[in-house]
């Protein structure tokens, strides 16, 4: 039976925290904004992560700039996981633009704007 919480599972979540620090505390370019980091993908050999980030309040082309600068840095971030975790190799490190959040964002909008919808209408229906 496999292991529930899979070594490359571990060190990916450890990689999520030290790179969210990382990005709020260390990493200082204007052009990438607020950022957070959604989720990292380790590959089983431990070789190779992406990292999915978003971005809060930008725009399309503003995410594009942003993550070409993030992929840029990520000699910076090895080098940094690479200190702060005890790793025999570190992971050579890809980013993502993870655009679930301002999905997710505009389907509740969605749904909010048609239950007002669906309340009004109900209203007028039963004054009548």
């Amino acid at each position: 039976m496999p292991r529930v919480f899979s070594r490359a599972r571990r060190v990916a979540e450890q990689m999520q925290k030290e790179i969210a620090v990382l990005l709020q505390r260390e990493f200082k370019d204007p052009r990438v904004g607020l950022v957070t980091v959604s989720g990292v993908d380790l590959s089983g050999d431990l070789m190779y992560a992406k990292v999915f980030v978003t971005f809060l309040g930008v725009d399309d082309t503003h995410v594009n700039e942003a993550v070409k600068v993030l992929n840029g840095a990520s000699g910076f971030f090895r080098t940094m996981i690479g200190s702060r975790m005890k790793l025999r190799a570190v992971p050579h490190i890809s980013f993502h633009y993870d655009s679930t959040l301002v999905s997710g964002m505009k389907l509740s909008g969605l749904i909010s704007e048609t239950i007002r919808r669906d309340q009004k209408l109900n209203e007028e229906h039963s004054g009548e």
